[in-house]
């Protein structure tokens, strides 16, 4: 059963290069555009833009074939403290090698990868050595000087000039990162103190999704937005230099309208003459307000999405990853727009799990972990923790039961398998626990199918899950977190975790 969609892929396709391509055109020779936002597999949009490709940018820059090089940025200081990529699991210099394998499997090469205010750092050193000996240009970039008040030290051979110069073939070089704050804006600008100083007319232009400047500043797709960066106290509002010159209302983001002044300066000293832009708004080239359908759609989706960030970050905070007032900034935004975790139907299903199983073992020890997950036909299946599964495995297998018809009492997993499984890991590989986490439980049940047409007919129902919403009475496990990201589940949970244990297998 297929999901309503809410946004028109094509039209913002169209939208969205012609656009690109008038921005090249009007800056001369050559045009710098820093991608903000993810380049690939962008889910935050997906799921605020119900129809949205995740790839839909890539679809884009296969248009523009032939006409466009690729900068790949990344934080020197991302890659020393292993910041992770939530929807992956995977840190940002992991996240960087994905990126470059990804756009080559879809018949891009990038031109090189810029490490931005490297200082020396260690990891940061292994990992330009990892690129370089598989045959990638890396260039650092370190601290620029005088950045941000001193435009006559940074426009200059002690600034921008500092930085080596990449070299591009073709009109448009598109500067892309894993994350913010990857130094792509930076990166940009040295290059057009370089391409300026060899007398090529360039010109700098950013690709933005979100916040989407012509919808309300408190439409949910851009406080959704303020819920998926509050973990880096990003905010929206109102562009006053947009304001000021045109008497019509926008949205941007504080960065973004912090830095215009400065960033205006700039590029003023580097092409000799006065900026074509008026504020951060006209920066950018962004059409995704114009191929929304569906509205109403998009404002529920985004307010299930704000609902998922404030779940996420209570519980990265029991984890030591955020702080009170990130957790606070959410619930503040929910607040405003009269979001309730009500709204967030699976919740209450997960809960009444849990609270049935627990009155089954009255008297036992043990922690009872309860998931539910409503399925796209709108039915809501459940399952919890036993000694031989966990309560995400059970979760699925019921689901995928569901999924095929099998009736509940036919197993899939025979006793063999199970056994030799859990004999594995407690006997050889000296675990202590034998219950089967969601990965595990993939594999035996791929097993399984080779002779069990039943388990078969299940596996073939998984990819019926991606985009279903589940909720978990506890922090899912690394095995369970991983096999329910790759079946594409929008997982959330209860900030607590499953065990008393500190360190769990």
């Amino acid at each position: 059963m297929s999901k309503p969609a809410g946004f028109d892929n094509q039209a913002y396709l169209r939208e969205q290069t012609a656009s690109i391509l008038e921005r090249v055109e009007a800056m001369g020779e050559k045009l710098y555009l820093e991608f903000g936002g993810k380049l690939l597999y962008d889910y935050h949009a997906a799921r605020v833009l119900p129809g949205f490709d995740p790839n839909v940018k890539m679809r884009l820059l296969q248009n523009l074939k032939g006409k466009a090089d690729i900068i790949l940025c990344i934080y020197s200081g991302d890659i020393e403290r292993r910041k992770v990529r939530a929807d992956f699991g995977i840190t940002y210099d992991t996240d960087a090698l994905k990126l470059i394998d990804d756009l080559k499997d879809w018949g891009i090469h990038i031109t090189a990868v810029v490490i931005t205010r490297y200082d020396d750092q260690p990891a940061a050193r292994v990992f330009k050595n990892k690129l370089e000996h598989r045959g990638i240009r890396v260039c650092v970039h370190r601290y620029t000087k005088g950045y941000p008040t001193d435009v006559d030290m940074i426009v200059s051979e002690e600034g921008y000039g500092a930085n080596e110069y990449i070299e591009t073939a073709n009109p448009l070089v598109v500067v892309t990162g894993p994350g913010p704050g990857s130094g792509k804006l930076a990166t940009c600008l040295s290059q057009l103190y370089h391409e300026h100083k060899r007398g090529i007319k360039v010109g700098y232009a950013k690709f933005e999704t979100f916040p989407v400047w012509n919808l309300p500043l408190k439409h949910p797709v851009n406080v959704a937005y303020e819920a998926a960066t509050a973990d880096i106290s990003d905010c929206n509002q109102i562009d006053p230099f947009h304001l000021e010159a045109y008497n019509k209302t926008s949205v941007n983001y504080n960065r973004d309208v912090e830095v215009f002044p400065v960033l205006r300066r700039i590029l003023e000293r580097i092409s000799g003459r006065q900026s074509v832009y008026r504020s951060p708004t006209d920066m950018g080239v962004n059409k995704v307000g114009f191929a929304i359908t569906d509205d109403a759609l998009v404002r529920e989706a985004s307010a299930q999405e704000i609902i998922r960030r404030f779940l996420r970050y209570r519980c990265e905070r029991v984890m030591g990853f955020v702080d009170d007032d990130t957790v606070q900034r959410v619930e503040l935004l929910m607040r405003e727009l009269d979001i309730s975790l009500e709204q967030r139907r699976v919740i209450a299903v997960a809960n009444e799990e849990a609270r049935r199983e627990r009155e089954c073992l009255a008297g036992s020890d043990g922690t009872v972990v309860a998931a539910a997950i409503e399925l796209a036909d709108g039915a809501f299946i459940t399952g919890h923790n036993s000694p031989l599964l966990h309560a995400a495995s059970s979760l699925v297998i019921n689901a995928i039961k569901h999924l095929a018809g099998i009736p509940k009492q036919l197993h899939l997993l025979p006793k063999n398998i199970t056994e030799s499984v859990t004999g594995f890991k407690t006997g050889i590989l000296n675990m202590k626990s034998a219950s089967l986490d969601l990965e595990e439980t993939l594999i035996a049940l791929s097993i399984s199918a080779m002779s069990n047409p039943a388990a078969q007919l299940a596996l073939d129902r998984l990819p019926e899950l991606r985009g279903c919403e589940m909720h978990s009475t506890h922090i899912p496990t690394r095995g369970d977190e991983e096999g329910l990201r790759r079946l594409g589940v929008n997982v959330t949970s209860d900030a607590v975790f499953s065990s008393k244990n500190l360190f769990i297998q």
